[in-house]
């Protein structure tokens, strides 16, 4: 571990400081970063620009986490621990290699923004309780490989915005309409060639609408 590295772990404990930020540091395992873990109190961890392939099961000893940016690295899977991070509200995996999702994700109960951006997800890759996410305010599935949206895409009824561009879509669901506070839709670049009329419901609310 480099020296720079051991000096923010050694500053957060020392004096008690909310936010890591790690990005760009050529980190390939989170393993390798002493004391990392230890850091139970801090709210925010940014490991954005790094080479990570997977996040370690120790990822829910950082209890306190609110904010968690994995964005632009390798990361191919995530464990189940992840979804035991009662505080997260704020999750960005965009631009890595993910092509699922751990069982229980859906089990985040302050989750407010979640990217997943540049993924290699698709309709199957998402776990049972996925659309118990009830508290999202903004969810990013654009650059993944989704065919149709589930119906149960009508339950995250708080989503404010919602980016579906450069997907597969053949269709939405009509269970669409069912989200009142919608203020975004992003669905361009994709196959669609009909929408449900129950989007008309909503459609005079939004500030973008993006076909």
């Amino acid at each position: 571990m480099s020296k720079s590295l051991k000096k923010l772990v050694e500053e957060s404990r020392e004096k008690n400081q909310p936010e890591v930020d790690m990005s760009d540091r050529g980190i390939s395992n989170m393993l390798d970063v002493n004391g990392l873990f230890t850091l139970s109190h801090i709210t925010q961890l940014v490991l954005s620009h790094n080479k990570l392939t997977t996040v370690p099961p120790n990822i829910a000893e950082l209890k306190n986490l609110e904010v968690l940016n994995f964005f632009n690295n390798q990361i191919e899977e995530l464990p189940t621990q992840i979804s035991s991070l009662q505080k997260l509200k704020h999750l960005n995996l965009g631009m890595n290699r993910l092509n699922t999702l751990p069982r229980g994700f859906g089990s985040l109960p302050a989750l407010e923004v979640l990217d997943l951006t540049y993924n290699n997800l698709n309709e199957n890759s998402l776990p049972g309780n996925f659309f118990y996410l009830t508290t999202l305010r903004a969810l990013y599935l654009s650059d993944n490989d989704f065919e149709i949206l589930r119906p149960d895409i009508g339950k995250l009824t708080k989503l404010q915005i919602l980016s579906l561009r450069d997907n597969d879509l053949i269709s939405l669901p009509k269970e669409i309409g069912e989200l009142t506070q919608l203020k975004e839709l992003h669905i361009q670049g994709n196959r669609l060639t009909v929408l449900p009329p129950e989007l008309g419901k909503v459609a005079d609310e939004w500030s973008e609408f993006w076909l």
